[in-house]
């Protein structure tokens, strides 16, 4: 039985929140500083008296980062692995339930109650907040994408799902149980990192196999091993080790780890991001299949807009801390909400409201400007009264694709695109010809600059 997912929460207010100087409870912070030499002589008094006793510190600092870095690596290899990492999420004081398994509660759905997640930038009493409340309805075997820009909070939202991150307020409800403060191994949830996490001294077969010698499960491991091998298509590759693999059999292998006992939920952050166009478009068919096969549960984070329109089946689109828009990737494309929304997704020309080609629309707006999309225009040889003229300003050839950029007689400039096999027939334009735009006034939507910003917050 697979688990879907809920997420709700009040809107909760942005930017950095200032609190009592506190360690930060989501991840431990590192420190590395020099200490005194053990047998250090007497300090000489023309040091600086922060630096009087203590030995050269670059050296000690150096190593003392390289095993932060180790440690980190390790914590990684292991939460990819479904185990806990050492990294104090699990803190059994603060769990009231019996010690039993939670596969014993869990059945169809998953919620998540007011979320927030401050995470602090430096040490300091400033905290920003990448969650700022969330309201989510994942059904049971679908895929999910967080979609959205650098910072806007959904890598931070699926290491809280994981239970990598601990929410500052808020609930995590797995169907009616309170999975707030359950660690990270009793989630079974299955979890696959950018850079995939590998042991590198293991091979693809141990690799697998880790998961399932850790929790012990009763099951007959290499015949798993074995299925899972021939369900991402690498059968045969099992004694080879991870650098002896290209780039998308190390995603398949990672994938195939993360499934290996069978969770509830399989997050995904970035799966593809490392991989080149071709690959990524390949593998991202080979794991919609795999994941229909397996009927798991899918939350993927990405950046690339196609990749989440092709695998999803429901879109979240994500923007400073919190949720612009979700729905079917048609609802999002054909019926955006928010200017965000319609500048983030597609392509989009941005005219001033007092424009001409506007006019010619009988659009009015009190928004200083308007935008719309390059396929809701209408190009035409012959004036009409809704149209407007333009010039042929720029023609780039871009393979496929032919862009023009037309300039209005008030000097406003647009881009039209257009296939090299429908410009062929339909327009052939040559830069300083002639034309006349047409748009129908329901494609326009007024904006201010404020609405379509994307920057994380900061302040």
């Amino acid at each position: 039985m697979q688990a879907g997912l809920y997420l709700s929460g009040p809107v909760l207010g942005t930017g950095r929140h200032h609190v009592p100087c506190r360690a930060p409870q989501q991840q431990p912070h590192f420190v590395a500083e020099a200490l005194p030499a053990r047998n250090a002589g007497p300090a000489s008094t023309s040091e600086p008296c922060w630096l009087q006793g203590r030995t050269p510190v670059h050296g000690r600092r150096r190593q003392s980062l390289q095993r932060i870095l180790r440690r980190a690596v390790e914590e990684q290899q292991i939460a990819a692995a479904g185990m806990p990492a050492s990294n104090g999420v699990h803190h059994p004081q603060q769990h009231s339930q019996t010690p039993h398994s939670l596969s014993q509660e869990l059945s169809e759905d998953v919620a998540y109650d007011g979320i927030i997640a401050e995470v602090p930038p430096k040490p300091s009493s400033l905290y920003v907040r990448a969650v700022d409340g969330v309201d989510v309805d994942i059904e049971p075997s679908t895929i999910v994408a967080l979609l959205g820009p650098s910072g806007s909070g959904k890598t931070t939202l699926l290491r809280l799902v994981a239970g990598l991150e601990m929410p500052t307020a808020g609930k995590i409800l797995f169907d009616d149980f309170d999975a707030t403060n359950t660690p990270v191994q009793d989630r079974q949830i299955g979890f696959v990192f950018q850079n995939y996490a590998l042991f590198n001294h293991k091979t693809v077969a141990e690799n697998i196999r880790f998961g399932l010698e850790v929790r012990k499960l009763k099951i007959d491991h290499n015949q798993r091993v074995n299925d899972l091998l021939e369900l991402v298509q690498l059968e045969g590759l099992g004694d080879r080790f991870p650098k002896q693999l290209s780039g998308g059999q190390r995603q398949r292998v990672a994938l195939a780890r993360s499934l290996a006992s069978n969770p509830k939920l399989l997050l995904l952050d970035e799966p593809f991001g490392a991989l080149d166009a071709v690959v990524r478009k390949t593998l991202r068919a080979g794991l919609k299949e795999i994941v229909r096969s397996v009927g798991v549960t899918t939350i993927i984070v990405t950046h690339d807009q196609e990749e989440a329109f092709d695998l999803a089946d429901k879109v979240v689109i994500f923007n400073r801390g919190r949720i612009e828009q979700q729905g079917s990737p048609e609802d999002i494309i054909k019926k955006p909400r928010t200017p965000f929304i319609m500048k983030f997704v597609g392509d989009t020309n941005i005219v001033p409201a007092t424009s001409q080609l506007l006019r010619k629309a009988n659009f009015t707006t009190h928004k200083p400007w308007a935008m719309f999309r390059p396929s809701n225009m209408q190009l035409s040889s012959t004036l009409c009264d809704a149209s407007a003229p333009a010039q042929v300003s720029e023609r780039h050839n871009l393979g496929w694709i032919i862009k023009y950029h037309l300039k209005f007689d008030d000097e406003v400039e647009i881009m039209y695109n257009v296939t090299r096999d429908q410009d062929e027939k339909q327009y052939n334009l040559h830069v300083g010809q002639r034309v006349y735009v047409r748009l129908p006034a329901s494609a326009l939507m007024g904006f201010e600059l404020h609405e379509i910003e994307s920057a994380p917050i900061t302040s």
